[in-house]
């Protein structure tokens, strides 16, 4: 596994190495291990925005909106069927994962009107966090990390840890919390087009999610949010947008919530960004997410090996679990000077990956665009950056976006 005819022998078996053909690759001796944070961009993606503009904005103007009024849900849709094993009517395409989420959180608690308890992690992922910390700064709720009880409204974790790399047991974990009458929100944002999930299988409640990341829809595209047919009913999200309203277009004194996934729709979506999402994610249905996760897998376990063989020596240790089933598309490796070298990664060995403190360098692969030998030299330049002390070269930090 640590030999570049080995990474080149996986790429020719690969059944989804025609997809990074798909991709707009601008520089080709790029190693970008970051697909966790930001995925590459579908060429098509050009063509489809271009194409909106031109044919559907500028030519139908506002009648046009008789043709986009639903397409968060289409979108929606077409998310949950192409990566949450989820049946149509319970997914919206929408707004930003934070807003998803402090919606469907506010819903949760506020359906357990005598509960006074919210459960996260610590090491969850800091915009979950403070929100939660927010809302229960509102209503008077406890915030705590310890075991359930009957006083618990509301369970919330990530289904992979943004800094570990760690994949949670989402069925087990929901119905834990179920069987003590506490309500689940999981943020899926870090698993989403890359972890195969089964919501409907799993009797999941509420979810939420982005699409930048594996899902490879640009910087800000619209996030996402599940809501189980059986829970529609039961909630109802704290901001009331007219999307929501029953009869919308009467413009009526009064809300009156609409069924639905529409009555957890605020407002206006993105349309434009439904369009990178829809050219993405069509692309993931098209190759299939057991095809994807395997390619992360044997991609995770090829990081990890070269890691075992040249960094762990240079004194690098892995974070991440080591049994793929409990990992997603990325690894979490530490070393005393990570800063330092994910610097360099950058600066002097043209590899992405990204910094998170204390001590930790991710590295991802986006099944679909990364290629086996882009792993594979990707840490050969890790490892000869740190060999040479080159990184030690690096002085302040370039961008504040680490």
């Amino acid at each position: 596994m640590t030999s570049r005819s080995m990474a080149l022998q996986l790429d020719t078996k690969d059944p989804l190495a025609k997809y990074r053909d798909e991709f707009m690759i601008v520089d080709q001796a790029l190693c970008y291990l970051d697909g966790n944070s930001l995925g590459r961009m579908p060429t098509e993606t050009a063509n489809v925005v271009d194409q909106y503009l031109r044919t559907e904005w500028a030519t139908k103007l506002v009648s046009g909106w008789s043709d986009w009024i639903d397409e968060a849900q289409s979108v929606g849709d077409l998310i949950g069927r192409a990566s949450l094993g989820a049946a149509a009517g319970q997914m919206l395409c929408v707004d930003t994962t934070s807003m998803n989420f402090y919606q469907l959180c506010c819903a949760a608690v506020d359906a357990r009107p005598d509960r006074k308890t919210v459960i996260t992690d610590t090491a969850n992922f800091p915009t979950d966090r403070y929100i939660l910390e927010g809302i229960c700064k509102q209503r008077g709720l406890k915030l705590v990390v310890e075991v359930l009880n009957d006083d618990v409204a509301l369970v919330s974790l990530s289904v992979i840890q943004y800094r570990s790399g760690v994949l949670h047991d989402v069925a087990k974990l929901t119905q834990l919390a179920r069987d003590a009458g506490a309500l689940f929100v999981w943020d899926a944002s870090h698993a989403v087009g890359v972890v195969p999930m089964q919501y409907d299988r799993d009797n999941i409640d509420l979810a939420v999610g982005c699409t930048y990341k594996y899902g490879n829809s640009g910087p800000g595209s619209p996030a996402w949010l599940y809501v189980s047919h059986r829970m529609q009913s039961e909630l109802q999200v704290p901001i009331q947008g007219w999307f929501a309203q029953n009869d919308q277009f009467a413009m009526a004194q009064g809300f009156d919530r609409t069924t639905g996934m529409r009555g957890f729709q605020v407002a206006s979506p993105s349309i434009i960004g439904m369009r990178c999402v829809t050219t993405a994610f069509s692309m993931i249905e098209r190759a299939g997410l057991s095809a994807i996760a395997q390619k992360a897998a044997q991609g995770t376990e090829l990081m990890l090996a070269l890691h075992d063989a040249w960094l762990a020596p240079l004194g690098f240790s892995v974070v991440t679990p080591r049994d793929s089933k409990r990992r997603g598309g990325h690894i979490s490796v530490r070393h005393h000077d990570a800063q330092k070298v994910s610097e360099a990664m950058r600066i002097f060995g043209n590899v992405i990956g990204d910094f998170r403190q204390p001590d930790c360098i991710r590295l991802a692969i986006s099944p679909l665009p990364t290629s086996y030998v882009e792993v594979f030299d990707g840490f050969e330049r890790i490892r000869d950056l740190v060999v040479t002390k080159k990184y030690l070269e690096v002085g302040e930090a370039s961008s504040r976006v680490t």
